[in-house]
């Protein structure tokens, strides 16, 4: 008996032994990595394009400081506390006079029986008919002069001193792209 318990102990141990090899640890990993070669490889993707930064140089020394007061040059120049021009606060407002100057747009103009009108879009979709005496923009801007692919405004804006200025301004008809 005691060859048989010896045997058998002896032949445990093997099994055990083979158990623990290192080529069954790690089996199931090699197996994996095996798989994986056989796939087919994918490509990348090529990298996007990009534009080249355009640097801007900003060159003003021989323009005026934007935090000067603006400059009259010419008739209309005004001797300071003798301002003749101001608003007509006691006239009834008119509706693009509730519009910023910026988002009124010049869409057209029309003639009949002698009479020019010019039309305004308002940027909210509304389109209104004007001519010369009119007023729009928030400024008192008076239109002055029309043609058909031209409304001419003269604002009348506080100069910073207690006093007005005349500003002229315009809508230019703008051609569909």
């Amino acid at each position: 008996m005691g060859i048989g318990i010896r045997l058998l102990s002896v032949c445990s141990t093997l099994v055990l032994l083979a158990g623990c090899s290192s080529g069954g640890e790690h089996s199931d990993l090699y197996q994996y990595m095996d798989k994986v070669r056989k796939e087919p490889r994918g490509e990348i993707e090529p990298l996007p394009s990009f534009r080249a930064y355009k640097s801007f140089d900003y060159a003003a020394i021989a323009m005026r400081s934007p935090f000067d007061a603006p400059v009259i040059i010419g008739e209309k120049q005004r001797v300071v506390g003798r301002s003749t021009v101001k608003p007509d606060e006691n006239r009834r407002k008119e509706y693009l006079e509730g519009f910023n100057f910026a988002a009124l747009s010049l869409v057209g103009s029309l003639s009949r029986d002698g009479n020019d009108w010019s039309l305004i879009n308002d940027g909210e979709g509304g389109i209104h008919r004007v001519k010369v005496g009119n007023y729009l923009g928030k400024n008192h801007g008076r239109i002055v002069d029309m043609s058909p692919i031209n409304v001419d405004v003269i604002e009348i804006v506080p100069d910073g001193k207690g006093g007005w200025l005349e500003r002229p301004r315009s809508l230019a008809l703008k051609e569909k792209e």
